[in-house]
């Protein structure tokens, strides 16, 4: 299926990029004393800060971290200061895909946190259609998607899917404002509507056309044209 893109690049950005500024990272990335404990049971150095890494990452933005991903050095100096790590530490651990994902699953075991799959990501898609109908934009959808997610510690699909459900969702959400808003209206007002895109004016466009067309009055001719559109509504 294409990717139906609705965001920027800023807007993905803010969304789904680790943050750097020292205000998040004090909010989001400060470590309990039980996530220390969990941390500090890993053995190795590599392992604690990595474990550390994608638990932070998974409260916020609320994502799994991928194999290439460039962790921000803000980040990684934060964390590994809690850990009394040093950040080259984390090296070894990108390189290992089997201990980012028992990662995962010990993450998933400890905290609660579960994959947008099944019943939940179909409640989600749910809720999703609800809220499209009072979104203000595609950016404002999405952000109340992925707060959502972090609230039900579901973890985020993918960028490209999560773009996918929200321009579904809009589309049915106008679908539905369209029905009801047609649903009010009575036979006869239907006619006239209808009668707007279909009847000519001088045999070229259509009545609707020529009530949406504007040109700035520069004689009493141009005057006249506007006064008959303002006659006929």
């Amino acid at each position: 299926m294409a990717h139906r893109t609705i965001l920027t690049e800023r807007q993905r950005s803010a969304l789904f990029d680790l943050p750097i500024d020292e205000l998040s990272l004090l909010r989001h990335y400060t470590l309990a004393d039980d996530d220390l404990d969990h941390i500090n049971a890993r053995r190795r150095a590599e392992n604690r800060i990595g474990f550390a890494l994608q638990l932070c990452a998974l409260r916020y933005p609320g994502r799994l971290l991928s194999s290439h991903e460039v962790i921000p050095e803000q980040v990684i100096r934060f964390i590994g200061a809690q850990l009394g790590l040093a950040g080259d530490e984390i090296l070894p651990y990108a390189a290992r895909r089997q201990t980012r994902q028992q990662h995962l699953q010990e993450l998933r075991e400890i905290y609660g946190y579960k994959m947008f799959s099944g019943r939940g990501a179909r409640d989600l898609k749910g809720w999703l259609e609800r809220e499209a109908e009072t979104a203000r934009s595609n950016e404002d959808l999405a952000r109340r998607f992925v707060k959502e997610c972090r609230r039900t510690q579901t973890v985020l699909p993918g960028v490209s899917v999560i773009e996918r459900l929200c321009a579904d969702a809009l589309v049915a959400a106008e679908r539905r404002i369209e029905s009801r808003i047609t649903d009010r209206l009575s036979d006869t007002l239907k006619g006239r509507l209808d009668n707007l895109l279909t009847e000519m004016v001088d045999g070229t466009v259509s009545r609707f056309i020529w009530l949406r067309q504007f040109e700035v009055g520069k004689n009493s001719a141009g005057a006249s044209r506007l006064l008959d559109r303002l006659e006929f509504l």
